[in-house]
């Protein structure tokens, strides 16, 4: 494992279609603590014939070491180099023939967080964003003065999350949904009052409408 770019050669999983085949692809991002294989029990809530699954797995189970509210620079390299470890799954599916609006990103906790940023860092019309807990990375102020893009064009987007939460408050995923909304984006939020730190059965069952969206 490279210590500047710890996640450069980690594995990522792969369930559905082979890439030559696929209609779509959903990224699967794990939380901290978690597992690739963990993330991809999703996969079998939202499984549609002729779509690709891929799921990579974090060196040391986690994304970036400190909390997504710290700033940014306390979580480098890890930050950037999970950032690049997506881009470069993206990379990867746009060059078998699959463009942007047939990729979900999807994500959870930690995993959310990664996901809501790499799509305000990149911004493309993607097929969705499903941030199961999580919001833009940084401090109030890095958040605010982050330099975005209009590039969404009408990218679905789901952010759901229990209030409160013991890592994600309320606030953030509210200013990081007005942002990727200024950005273009289609976006629901949705609170889930005392819901605990996990995915409930409504929340799978409004992602996979999104995931759907990639095979019609």
């Amino acid at each position: 494992m490279s210590a500047l770019d710890p996640h450069k050669d980690q594995p990522v999983l792969h369930l559905g279609e082979p890439l030559a085949e696929a209609r779509g692809v959903v990224i699967l991002l794990h939380g901290r603590g978690a597992s690739a294989e963990d993330i991809l029990g999703l996969s079998r809530e939202m499984s549609h014939p002729g779509l690709a699954y891929l799921a990579p797995q974090a060196a040391g189970r986690t994304w970036y070491p400190t909390s997504f509210l710290a700033p940014q620079a306390q979580n480098e390299p890890w930050l950037s180099s999970a950032l690049a470890k997506v881009k470069a799954i993206a990379d990867e599916v746009i060059a078998a023939g699959i463009p942007t609006e047939k990729i979900v990103l999807c994500g959870f906790s930690q995993g959310a967080c990664l996901s809501t940023e790499f799509v305000a860092r990149y911004p493309a019309r993607y097929g969705g964003l499903i941030a199961l807990t999580g919001g833009l990375i940084g401090t109030d102020a890095e958040v605010a003065a982050g330099s975005r893009a209009a590039g969404l064009a009408g990218t679905p987007v789901l952010m759901l999350s229990g209030d409160p939460d013991p890592h994600v408050p309320w606030t953030r995923v509210e200013t990081s949904a007005a942002i990727l909304e200024g950005m273009g984006a289609e976006v629901v939020t949705k609170r889930y009052p005392g819901r605990p730190h996990t995915v409930s059965r409504e929340e799978v069952e409004l992602a996979d409408g999104i995931v759907a969206q990639l095979i019609r």
